[in-house]
């Protein structure tokens, strides 16, 4: 009886196990992140910047290529500034002339109040002989007219000069405005990116606004992704978010979110299921920190695919640990460019 007990024990436990295996293939839902996570599918980003003339003008020279990767201030085209230069040399011309005339009028202004001292001194001798009868009251109302007309005269000539002066100030604005013109014709990468576009070539005449690179901006590398409003809403802004592409399937890249839709949207189009479809998402946009990808500006390749992980807040507010394995190991920087021959480049 024990014996007929314990194979049927064993039988048990046998279907137990093949129920459990076939329920694992069969039944249960594969690839699912596990409690307290999330995923979404996506593709790296970065934010387009267009070059674009402020002044209508000729194209001179354009410095850099399509696909050419540019720092913050590399010179990317110069416009034709020769007329400019003119503009400039007329204006700096017109700059010394008003400066001159500052110098006369001051001397003008010199001249009034040596006049004006001297017939001071005059009425100050006039007054006095006149109060002792040496000279009749009309040589002293001479000399009083003569005072007053020297202290005009100095005003007149300082108000001149003051004009003058003015005059100056309107000729350096124009001439620093002109200068800005100059300044404006050299374009600068505002950041660091790549060229996607060429727009203009060398010769072509483009008005105020005129497009002539188009670049990947480099300053905001991110990957964005769609989630369920159960799980958007435990996705906390500047948690910490891993970014697995399908380039580098072995290294998962550290980011962070840095936005959560505040409104639902459907889900996108390239969702094939009709539940999925029926549901409302969050656009959710996790950020590449810029440290790493300043330290390397040539790997980055935008439009890149892959796969986001966050992580959900619990009721209590807490953030789960990232578990082994549920990524690639967390890369500090990407790894090194490999070289033409095979070998990994190092000391960059």
């Amino acid at each position: 009886m024990s014996r007929k007990i314990s194979i049927a024990l064993v039988l048990a436990v046998l279907a137990g196990f093949m129920g459990y295996a076939l329920w694992s293939i069969f039944l249960a839902p594969s690839g699912l992140p596990p409690e307290g996570f999330a995923r979404g599918n996506g593709r790296v980003e970065a934010d387009l910047v267009d070059v674009s003339t402020r002044l209508s003008g000729r194209v001179a020279t354009i410095a850099v290529q399509e696909g050419d990767l540019v720092a913050a201030g590399d010179v990317l085209a110069v416009m034709d500034t020769t007329e400019l230069e003119a503009q400039k040399a007329r204006a700096e011309a017109a700059v010394a002339s008003a400066e001159a005339a500052v110098a006369v009028a001051q001397a003008g202004v010199t001249k009034a109040e040596a006049s004006l001292a001297l017939a001071q001194t005059e009425l100050a001798r006039a007054e006095a002989l006149s109060g002792r009868d040496v000279i009749s009251k009309a040589n002293y109302d001479i000399r009083r007219t003569e005072a007053q007309v020297a202290e005009a005269s100095l005003a007149a000539a300082q108000a001149e000069a003051q004009a003058k002066e003015r005059v100056v100030d309107a000729d350096v604005a124009n001439l620093q405005e002109i200068e800005a013109r100059i300044a404006d014709s050299t374009l600068h990468a505002p950041e660091a990116g790549r060229v996607l576009y060429r727009l203009a070539q060398p010769g072509e005449v483009l008005g105020s606004g005129g497009k002539v690179l188009t670049l990947v901006s480099l300053g905001n590398v991110y990957m964005e992704f769609f989630l369920p409003a159960g799980a958007a809403t435990r996705v906390k802004l500047g948690d910490e978010a891993r970014i697995v592409v399908d380039a580098m399937p072995n290294v998962a890249v550290p980011a962070h979110v840095s936005f959560v839709a505040p409104e639902a949207q459907f889900t996108p189009k390239q969702v094939e299921t009709v539940e999925e479809r029926e549901s409302l998402m969050f656009r959710v946009r996790v950020r590449i920190p810029q440290q790493l990808v300043e330290a390397r500006l040539a790997q980055v390749k935008t439009g890149v695919r892959g796969v986001a992980w966050v992580r959900l807040v619990d009721p209590d507010g807490n953030l789960p640990d990232w578990p082994d394995g549920l990524t690639p190991p967390v890369a500090a920087a990407l790894p090194a460019p490999m070289t033409g021959d095979g070998a990994t480049e190092t000391g960059q």
